[in-house]
């Protein structure tokens, strides 16, 4: 994992901000703390970070329009911080382009377990695009994926992906027709283990699918495989 990784942390909460900000500097990581979206943005906009935590309900500006404007220019990694049970803030905030979530009240431990599962496949996806790298185009039908300058398109025309959506599309493409379990992908795309109610890769795999959209004869190019996971159609 990246030493001296450079975490923005975006919490209103003076006590929370504080604490998180000591259990991550404990763990090696140089933290800018900032306590409302307005300064969240500047600080995410103005600086060099390797990833942000944002929590959604802030003053100001809320946590959703600091992504929204931040995606308009950065692709910096982004775990959200939301309300227990507010599965609607996550689903927009994962259509925005976050990378991942925790529903408050969480465990600092838990969220600096998933900043280094992020870190983590940051390098590996910065690994994997390195000119050296020899992993072979996937192309199936209209749909072609390079793992070495990490790019996909669709009928030739690129596909506009988050880090996430693409390791889950290269990782279905280079298994079409096989079920893929949701451990699985959530290891693949997400570089952690599966959690109990963890929903991530669920809702990462219904923006790929919007985005893809079906085969021209309608069929779903990803077919859920209910209580075992996901796989793309092979034809």
């Amino acid at each position: 994992m990246t030493t001296n990784a450079k975490v923005l942390l975006v919490e209103d909460d003076q006590e929370l901000n504080e604490l998180l900000t000591e259990f991550l500097q404990l763990e090696g990581f140089a933290v800018t703390s900032t306590f409302d979206g307005a300064a969240g943005l500047e600080a995410a906009l103005t600086g060099s970070h390797d990833a942000i935590i944002l929590d959604i309900m802030l003053p100001k500006m809320n946590g959703l329009e600091v992504l929204k404007q931040l995606r308009n220019s950065q692709k910096t990694p982004v775990l959200m911080l939301t309300a227990r049970g507010d599965e609607v803030d996550r689903i927009v905030g994962f259509e925005m382009g976050a990378d991942d979530y925790l529903p408050k009240p969480c465990n600092p431990r838990e969220i600096i377990a998933r900043i280094k599962a992020i870190l983590r496949r940051v390098e590996m996806d910065l690994a994997d695009a390195q000119p050296a790298n020899k992993n072979a185009v996937i192309k199936l039908e209209d749909i072609e994926v390079n793992p070495s300058t990490r790019v996909a398109t669709l009928n030739d025309d690129p596909l506009d992906l988050t880090s996430t959506e693409f390791n889950l599309l290269e990782n279905l493409l280079s298994n079409a027709g096989q079920v893929i379990s949701k451990e699985d992908l959530t290891e693949t795309a997400l570089g952690r283990k599966l959690t109990l109610y963890d929903r991530s890769v669920d809702m990462h795999l219904s923006n790929l699918r919007k985005k893809l959209g079906a085969f021209a004869d309608g069929e779903a190019r990803i077919k859920t495989v209910r209580g075992v996971g996901y796989l793309y159609v092979a034809r």
